[in-house]
């Protein structure tokens, strides 16, 4: 246990007396880890930092689980001194201020998107426990649902559904299904927008013959505009009185914003957690139920992926359809063998993998990043860090791809800001 945290963490963190802690020394019995990431000016981590406190100490009093949950800070601050305070506030320790680049491999690992937030992990291994430990904070303040793992979509989901006719149905007739879980609201825009598409490519699968349903798990703010909303909806949806299965769906995906839309396969299993890229991309749903591709042409709708931790971007001279093909086929190999690598650990992959050809999107990406105009470019991009890796030669090849790709993962290559 020990050996895997110091190789997560280091071997010191610091606490609020400004005194080194041995990572070594947290204790044998250690068994969940909570980082919690955030920044001393973001008002919501202030006031989350507040609810985290009570929990932490009544957790620590209390609990028969006491020795097991330790709090690890990873700060996003660039100022020291305002890390310095907002540290006073905390009864954890934190990663030191000037370990940015672990602090930064820590935010890519367990993809984070947005502050504050909380990740459980288990301290022997770093697998994820639970995504969303504000809501754990927020709906089981005693510890007593401890350590907070993952539970079958089957069993959380368990209960009357909705249909936007007045009928219910029981959640236990997704069995079988290829099943849709979409977290929305009407006050949100890109909801509404996606919402749209969503309702044809819903209806194109169903008259394909595809046991296909989607769950809507609403964040309205009031049940007037649910039910306004949900009257859009051809599919089921838990009531919005059930704010207990609604926060419980959304701790057990792990849900950091909306539109979100996860696919899960008959068994209950994450397939993508890219339902909304998929959709768009996919109109005709030709590619249902939208496994994971391993390389992706970057286009409008794909493009926030870039900011979802590092991507291996291949620029290639291709203007029209079809022409990115032979740049896909070349990089596709390298980018399964790494999906399948990952997959058997039971983890996320480290890298996702896109090919771009010339066209506004590739320009704005390329003038964002400050990338020259070469063609064959081969390059990975890490927008939260801020880097860039760049091998400008004039013929990429597999072996050259590879070579590259393993040494990111080693750490052996030197970035350029971006």
């Amino acid at each position: 246990m020990s050996e895997f945290l110091v190789a997560l963490l280091g071997e010191r963190l610091v606490n609020s007396d400004k005194a080194e802690v041995d990572v070594q020394s947290l204790g044998s019995r250690l068994s969940l880890v909570g980082l919690f990431f955030g920044c001393s000016l973001n008002a919501p981590c202030k006031q989350f930092n507040g609810s985290l406190c009570e929990f932490y100490c009544r957790f620590k009093k209390s609990s028969e689980h006491k020795d097991k949950l330790e709090i690890v800070f990873i700060s996003s601050d660039q100022d020291q001194k305002h890390w310095q305070d907002f540290l006073q506030e905390m009864p954890w320790p934190a990663l030191p201020f000037k370990d940015r680049h672990k602090k930064m491999k820590l935010w890519n690992k367990y993809k984070v998107t947005s502050i504050p937030s909380l990740v459980f992990v288990d301290s022997t291994t770093g697998k994820i426990v639970c995504r969303n430990g504000l809501l754990v904070v927020r709906d089981d303040p005693k510890g007593l649902e401890f350590p907070w793992g993952p539970k079958p979509f089957a069993e959380v989901v368990a209960g009357p559904l909705l249909r936007n006719n007045r009928q219910t149905t029981d959640g236990s007739s997704l069995e079988g299904h290829y099943v849709g879980v979409y977290f929305s609201a009407h006050w949100c825009p890109p909801c509404r927008s996606l919402t749209r598409v969503l309702v044809e490519s819903y209806q194109t699968v169903k008259e394909s013959g595809q046991k296909f349903e989607i769950v809507f798990v609403s964040a309205d703010r009031s049940e007037d505009s649910f039910t306004q909303y949900f009257s859009e909806m051809p599919w089921l949806a838990v009531p919005y009185s059930d704010e207990a299965r609604r926060s419980r769906l959304n701790r057990l995906f792990g849900i950091q914003g909306i539109p979100t839309l996860i696919l899960l396969d008959t068994e209950g299993h994450v397939i993508t957690r890219q339902g909304r890229v998929e959709v768009l991309n996919d109109p005709e749903c030709r590619l249902f139920p939208w496994h994971p591709r391993p390389v992706l042409e970057l286009s409008e709708s794909n493009a926030a992926q870039l900011h979802e931790g590092p991507c291996l971007v291949l620029f290639v001279d291709a203007e029209e359809e079809g022409e990115l093909e032979p740049a896909k086929e070349l990089i596709q190999p390298i980018a399964e063998k790494l999906m399948a690598k990952y997959k058997a650990k039971e983890e996320e992959t480290p890298l996702l993998f896109f090919v771009a050809g010339e066209d506004d999107m590739s320009d704005s990406l390329r003038d964002y990043t400050n990338l020259p105009e070469a063609a064959p470019l081969l390059t990975i991009l890490d927008m939260s860090a801020r880097a860039k890796y760049v091998r400008d030669v004039e013929e990429i090849t597999p072996a050259i791809v590879e070579e590259f790709v393993n040494d990111f993962l080693a750490e052996k290559l030197k970035p350029d800001p971006i």
